[in-house]
This record gives structure tokens, sequence and C-alpha cells, in this order.
């Protein structure tokens, strides 16, 4: 009877544990129905709302990007960021529903990972806007040596790119928490000799910039458009001075003398 009674006691209690978490239960799952509701409103309304504000240009700023040589990145923003916000609307609801059923140690750690997307939100917007400034540097840089005629313009602009994509990689990870150090000691030694190699390259190959440069700002100084002037016996008026040419009109034609020539011969300014 001891025994009977002991297990009549055992079944009660565990009747008793479910008849508690029954109402937690029906609790639970009517907020998963609404949540599930809530959540398929807001992501339609934040696609919506990316579309209003033109995010997809961003898709065309970041898809022009050459990461390395000619590998394209191929992403979609409006995509990347409904997801975003759908699976953090999910976690939100894993919390609320483990929070509704008492489940502590689940609700403690989802806790600490939603307090840690701030952090990674972060990281990657530094990353992301880094990738830009990059990409804008790398064509600027590539355009002036381009437009100084100067050997190697693509590769020391591609070089300048990697650079400082790796600071911005670097400070990304020390925004999300992630310990760089080692990482930081062993780039810094490589960007080190990178820089010196290119300070010497660069050092040999700056005298031809800095002779056009010269000869560009003297030729400008000393001629202007309308002028006519005699060079090589050629007679002409000076229709257009650039950077790294004077275009002459003649009577065969135009005549585009690089400034060089001018700078180094013999010219005479006609009245």
């Amino acid at each position: 009877m001891k025994f009977i009674d002991q297990l009549k006691e055992s079944l009660q209690a565990v009747w008793f544990e479910i008849a508690a978490s029954v109402p937690k239960i029906l609790g639970a799952i009517a907020a998963i129905i609404i949540a599930l509701l809530v959540i398929k409103l807001l992501v339609g309304v934040v696609r919506k709302t990316l579309k209003i504000v033109r995010a997809d240009k961003l898709d065309d700023k970041i898809n022009q990007i050459d990461l390395f040589g000619d590998k394209k990145i191929n992403i979609n923003i409006i995509d990347i960021l409904v997801k975003v916000v759908k699976w953090l609307l999910y976690v939100i609801l894993i919390f609320i529903i483990t929070d509704i059923l008492e489940l502590t140690m689940v609700s403690d750690g989802l806790k600490n990972l939603l307090g840690y997307l701030p952090k990674l939100f972060t990281a990657l917007a530094i990353f992301v806007l880094g990738l830009l400034f990059g990409n804008f540097v790398k064509k600027s840089l590539q355009s002036f040596f381009e437009s100084m005629e100067l050997s190697g313009a693509k590769m020391i602009s591609q070089i300048v790119f990697l650079l400082i994509l790796v600071f911005v990689s670097v400070t990304a990870l020390n925004q999300a928490g992630i310990d760089t150090e080692i990482i930081t000691s062993n780039i810094t030694l490589i960007i080190g000799a990178i820089l010196l190699a290119f300070t010497i390259a660069f050092g040999l190959g700056a005298r031809n910039v800095i002779e056009k440069l010269l000869s560009t700002f003297y030729t400008r100084k000393l001629y202007e458009v309308g002028q006519k002037i005699e060079f090589n016996g050629i007679q002409g008026e000076i229709e257009a001075i650039n950077s790294i040419s004077v275009t002459l009109k003649t009577k065969e034609g135009k005549l585009i003398v690089p400034i060089k020539d001018i700078v180094e011969s013999r010219v005479s300014i006609q009245d």
C-alpha cells in the first residue's frame, strides 16, 4: 500500500506540473502565431521602405568594386537587409517564448546574443563604408596617375586599395570584439615592407611626374589660348592647353604638341 500511495503522489505531482504548464504553453503558442504574423508584416514593410528609398543604388556602388584584379562583388542589399531583419525578429521571438516558458538558460544566452548584435552591425557598417572609401581612393589615384602618364597606375592604386581594405577589416574585427593583436603585429610588418618598396619605386618614378607638373605650370604661365606662336618653323594659334599637350591651329589643320617639346624648344610669340 505504501508503494501505491507513493506512486499516486508522484503521478499527482506530475499532473499538477503539466496542468500548471498548460497556460504557459498555450500563451507561448498564441505568442508564436501572433509574432509570425507581425514578422511577416514587418518584413514586407521593410522591403517596401528599402525600395522607396532606393537602397538598391548601393548595390551598383559595391558591385563595381574590384577586390582582386577583375573579381567583383555581387550582392543584393535589399535581400540581405530583409533577411537580417527577419532573423533578428526570429531571435527576439525565441527569446520571448523561452522567457514565457521560464527557460532561463536559453533566454540568458539569447539575451547576450541580442546585446552583441549592435557591435556586429557597427562592425559591418565600418567594413562597408571602408570598402566604398577605399574604392573611391583607388579610382582617384588611378585617374591621377594615368593623367600624369605614370606607368603602373592600376597596380599602385590596387595596392593602396588593399592596404585600406586590410586596415578597415582589422578595425571592423576590433569593433566586433575579436582580438586582432596577432593579426595586427604580422600585418604591420607586411605593410611596412610594402610601403618601403612602394616609396622607393615611387621616389624613382616621381622625377618624371614632377617634371611634367613643372612643365605644365611653366607653359600655362607663359602662354595662353589665342596667342599666335611659331614652333619649329610651324606657325599657329593656341587653341587649348591641358596638362600634357598644347593644341595649335595651323593652315594645314590642328597640331597637337606635347608640352615637353614646347618647353625644350625655341618658341617665338607673334604679335
